[in-house]
């Protein structure tokens, strides 16, 4: 295959196309549990499946495996594995506290939601069934939102329960405990009560392996084997055959060998400097909004999949990002910022919202001196100013003012990012009706 413009363009949308399924198969790969309490250690060089694990502390400096890591929840993570038929998933009733269950299918789609706004807080279970399912649904999954069908044999399912602080940690963690999966056989058979039974797999991936075209392309493969793209994307997807990436390709020829490699070195790099949605004139970059899926959108998807993998459908939960203060310069610990909140101007929520500070270097969250990764409208302390409104102060070193200390969140001594996590947020942050304020240098009038 000579490297022609017609066989790059090709290569650079096939990279876009299926990367997301090669997120998968190293996420996958990587926060799989290899042993669980219910079944004690997978098989040597294979990884259990079909059982939720549970993080059970707040993710601190150093203790996330994925970029810009959340600190307002906890996280419930399942994957699942179809391939033998429906599961049932069942959760505990939360008493109206929040949370979510979001679901992916194996090309990232946001597909499916469980938990407040979509399905209740209260005790339930879910029917998940594999694609082509013609079964009979059994009583009860026959009510609205029971039954969910999936778009692909594996899915993603990462799990955010809200934590109010440390001291809260009990509650959640035997509300965790109430998240089980397990095979509708089982279910129907009356082992409700008995320990879920774990699927043992082999990842065949090494998730900390250096990308390569054979890599990629062996890693999409299987993916497309196990899961294959939907109907209105065939055509799209068995184009990519020509360069070596198919469900049943054999190794590559040093032709796709060398077009693949050289759109993996073209395009990965575009798209880690690119950013994701639009920047506002205060300068906050808004996530584009999606609705259960990206559309057919590739270069979404694959933006997503590279920097922000299990994102939440917008109405769910939107993640403005700001990289920059009012003026367009970069954020940096270096110097001293406000963000002044107008009285009755808070971010519009019907769930909660929080401000978290990662590090621009490594996308993580910064060690810091009092332990505060986030502040937002459960922060204990924080100090209103005199007309009611919110002043936050973004800084390396504490503020001196006694005030304004409560209302610190830590910056490292160089670049930074904050991204404000608006749960349930109302439509007029999603349609730009509300805007958030700028980040504002302190020697500078708000």
């Amino acid at each position: 295959m000579a490297d022609t413009d017609l066989d790059r363009t090709l290569a650079d949308e096939a990279v876009l196309a299926t990367y997301p399924l090669y997120e998968m198969c190293r996420m996958r790969a990587a926060t799989s549990p290899r042993r669980t309490e219910a079944a004690g250690a997978a098989p040597e060089g294979r990884r259990w499946c079909n059982v939720f694990t549970h993080a059970r502390e707040l993710l601190r400096a150093g203790k996330s495996r994925v970029v810009t890591p959340n600190n307002d929840t906890l996280y419930t993570n399942a994957w699942l594995d179809l391939g033998a038929g429906p599961l049932v998933l069942e959760v505990p009733d939360t008493a109206g506290r929040y949370y979510v269950l979001g679901l992916l299918d194996f090309y990232t789609e946001p597909f499916a939601h469980i938990g407040q706004r979509c399905t209740g807080t209260q005790a339930r279970a879910f029917l998940i069934t594999p694609p082509g399912w013609t079964g009979a649904l059994p009583a009860g999954f026959d009510a609205p939102g029971a039954h969910i069908a999936a778009p692909t044999r594996w899915l993603w399912i990462i799990g955010r329960i809200l934590v109010d602080g440390p001291q809260d940690l009990p509650a959640v963690h035997a509300l965790q405990d109430g998240f089980t999966v397990r095979p509708l056989a089982d279910w129907q058979a009356g082992m409700g009560g008995a320990t879920p039974r774990p699927l043992a797999f082999d990842p065949a991936c090494d998730p900390k392996a250096q990308l390569d075209a054979e890599g990629f392309a062996a890693q999409v493969g299987r993916a497309l084997r196990e899961n294959p793209p939907p109907a209105h994307e065939a055509a799209r997807f068995a184009r990519y055959a020509a360069l070596g990436i198919a469900a049943d390709a054999g190794p590559l020829t040093a032709a796709q060998r060398a077009a693949l490699q050289a759109a993996l070195d073209r395009v990965l790099p575009a798209l880690r400097a690119r950013q994701a949605g639009e920047v506002s004139p205060a300068g906050w970059t808004l996530m584009p909004v999606v609705e259960g899926s990206f559309g057919g959108d590739h270069l979404l998807r694959a933006l997503v999949a590279l920097k922000y993998i299990g994102m939440l459908e917008s109405r769910e939960a939107t993640y403005p990002i700001a990289w920059r203060d009012g003026a367009g310069q970069a954020l940096d610990g270096s110097r001293c910022y406000r963000l002044h909140f107008a009285p009755g101007a808070l971010p519009p929520v019907d769930a909660f919202w929080s401000i978290t500070l990662y590090d621009s270097r490594d996308y993580m969250l910064v060690d810091n001196p009092i332990d505060r990764y986030a502040i937002g409208d459960r922060t204990p302390g924080l100090q209103r100013d005199a007309d009611g409104g919110l002043t936050l102060h973004i800084a390396h070193a504490p503020p001196a003012d006694p005030a304004a200390r409560a209302n610190w969140l830590p910056a490292p001594p160089g670049g930074f990012y904050l991204c404000l996590r608006a749960y349930l947020p109302r439509a007029e942050l999603l349609d730009g009706r509300y805007a958030l304020p700028p980040v504002t240098p302190m020697e500078e009038k708000a």
